[in-house]
């Protein structure tokens, strides 16, 4: 009888293990990186139209076509490394929030082509390096907010 009861005990424990670690993947999202544009913490991916590449806040991953197919990497491919994040611009995709941004690549594309710029932008953080050159915050730009053709131009949508 005590057999069984320390079984039922270790099965019990195990699957509350399991289902207390499923839980703790689920809410474990990145925060956005300095680059990013200040006044977006809740959206998943930002846009980078001179690249035509993604980028997923929750998973810190860069999503871009290679040889035909959409991959996920920590990092932007070699020919990319002189990019600088900071100081070009990011479309901020508010109306989104599946697991395939691509899925409107397209759209994106024609809407936001290479040399897109916006409303201007801050980014969240400084930029790292030689120091502050644009009036204190590294950037060319400060942000105001409106990056899907709608809303106020608050930074909210």
């Amino acid at each position: 009888m005590k057999t069984i009861r320390y079984f039922l005990i270790a099965i019990a424990a195990i699957t509350f293990s399991s289902g207390h670690a499923q839980v703790s993947v689920n809410v474990n999202i990145e925060t956005p990186p300095a680059w990013g544009p200040v006044g977006y913490s809740d959206v998943r991916y930002y846009y980078l139209p001179d690249l035509e590449t993604y980028y997923d806040v929750s998973t810190s991953n860069y999503v871009y076509l290679n040889d035909g197919r959409w991959v996920r990497t920590r990092s932007l491919p070699s020919v990319y490394r002189n990019y600088d994040l900071y100081n070009e611009y990011k479309v901020v995709l508010t109306d989104y929030s599946g697991d395939r941004p691509y899925d409107n690549f397209k759209v994106h594309k024609v809407k936001y082509g290479k040399g897109y710029k916006g409303k201007p932008q801050k980014t969240i953080g400084p930029k790292p390096g030689k120091g502050n050159n644009k009036g204190g915050n590294g950037n060319d730009h400060n942000d105001n907010g409106n990056h899907n053709g709608k809303g106020n131009g608050n930074g909210k949508h």
